[in-house]
Parts: C-alpha cells; structure tokens; sequence
C-alpha cells in the first residue's frame, strides 16, 4: 500500500513533469476502478483539459485540472503510477491511462483493483469516501504532544488499528504504523486506553519522526522508478523470523484480517492471545 513517504515521493517527482501539461486522451482500460461523477464521458470531457495543481493529503493524491475537473486517487492496497513512454508494454495490472501533450503516458495500475481513481468536479471531492474523515498529514508540521492527546483521547480499541483508520493522523498504513510502534516501542495490539502517559509521548515522537525519516530515505531509493514499491530499509515491517535491528530477538509475523503486523516480543512486550 502507498503509504505518505510513498506518494510523497511520486508526488515530487510528477509535479515538475506534469504542472502546465495537457491531457491528450484518457480511456478505462480495465473496468470497475474508475469512478466518473461528473455525468459527462470520461474520455471526451478530459481531453485538452490541462493539468493545473497536484497535491496530496496522507494516502490520496489529487490532480486539479482546468475547467473544474479534479482526478482524485486512492491507490489503496496494490495501486500505482508509472509516468512512461506509449510504446511500453501496457501490464494487464493497468487500469487508467492518461495521454499527455509531452508524448508520454501517466499509466494508474492495480493488481487487485482494490483502489479508486474518481473523476470529479472539485464540489464533489468532499462527497467521495475517506476524503473529509482525515486527520492531519503525518508529513505536516507535528502536532504539540497536547493536541495529540487531545487527539487521541476519543478514540478506543487497539493502536495499530487507530493509526492506520487515518482520523488521528493521515497517511499511515499497515507497514509503517508497524515501523511506528516498534520505535515507539508499544505492542501493535495494545488497547489505546492501556497505553501510560510515557507511551504516548513515544508515540507521538514516532508517529511524526519515522515516516519523515523514510522519506528522505525514499527520496534516494526511488529515484525516476516511481512504479516500484521500496521497503527493504524498514526495520520490522515484512521482516518475520529475522533478527530485530534493535535487540536482536526473532521478529514476529501475525496474520489477522487479511494483513500481517510485524513487531519485536523483547522490544514491544505485551499479551498475545495469537500466533
């Protein structure tokens, strides 16, 4: 999943190539990713539209054109762009293309269509879902350690599940909310109301310092290959029966709800009532 380091990073490297261009033609070409509310054709209406702004705000990328016309992505769990030649092979994981001016293709691919990219009037951007429940970006200045309480305070359950729901903050998924919790050293399953009020200063230094410090790292990574997904620096994150960076203890690997939570037993103690 394109996490805030991630997006950030093919935010940076899109916006000088595409701010000022045209959008030649556009098609669908794989069926039930593509979200058109504007009630006119999608490939007849983006045609000649230019690109005029790119923002994004935690796991949503926004491309504002002319015209009052908004393209608004949510790659979800296997979405991805690919800024490309024409003549490169279109992947059967492709699923919108966008024809620009420069001659060259911004490619939306998604192996699982579990993703969404909507075509919409900028007054319908706030109807779409997830847009208007978002906290503030995990990349923006950090929130005082006394507004992130304040925060927090509402909210109940587990803490991998509050950090990655995107309400307290924005733009943490699944690999770095276990990157968070491992420098913040608290068990991923460890009931919000549980947490000392020692835990949540280390959380809130985490939540603010980890994606940060990944996006200078992705910065160097990535480089022009925007299409790649790069988690090999991650400390705990895909990393089960490893040894922990920190303490050098076997890092577990806990599959619930179709998604594994990666964190160190020595590190981050706490029940587990699985394995």
């Amino acid at each position: 999943m394109p996490e805030a380091p991630d997006l950030q990073v093919i935010l940076e490297y899109l916006q000088p190539r595409l701010l000022g261009r045209s959008i030649t033609g556009a098609r669908e070409t794989r069926p039930l990713v593509l979200r058109n509310l504007t009630g006119e054709r999608f490939s007849e209406d983006i045609a000649g539209r230019s690109i005029s702004g790119m923002t994004r705000h935690g796991k949503l990328l926004f491309i504002e054109l002319s015209d009052d016309r908004v393209v608004l992505i949510n790659p979800m769990l296997t979405g991805g762009l690919r800024y490309t030649e024409p003549d490169e092979k279109l992947l059967k994981s492709v699923t919108v293309t966008f024809d620009i001016d420069d001659g060259r293709q911004l490619r939306y691919f998604d192996q699982k269509r579990m993703g969404m990219v909507y075509y919409l009037r900028p007054d319908q951007v706030n109807e779409t879902p997830r847009v208007e429940e978002q906290g503030p970006d995990v990349l923006d200045a950090p929130l005082s350690i006394e507004d992130f309480r304040a925060a927090l305070r509402p909210f109940r359950g587990e803490i991998k599940g509050i950090l990655t729901r995107g309400r307290l903050v924005s733009g943490v998924g699944n690999a770095y909310a276990d990157e968070i919790l491992h420098a913040a050293r608290i068990h991923p399953y460890k009931k919000k109301a549980a947490l000392s009020g020692e835990e949540v200063v280390r959380l809130h230094d985490a939540v603010f310092r980890v994606p940060q410090e990944a996006l200078i790292l992705l910065r160097e990574k990535i480089g022009e290959k925007i299409h790649k997904k790069e988690r090999r620096y991650l400390n705990v994150h895909g990393k089960g029966g490893k040894p922990c960076p920190v303490c050098s203890y076997e890092i577990s690997a806990i599959t619930a709800n179709q998604r594994v939570t990666n964190f160190c037993r020595k590190c981050q103690p706490g029940l587990l009532v699985r394995n």
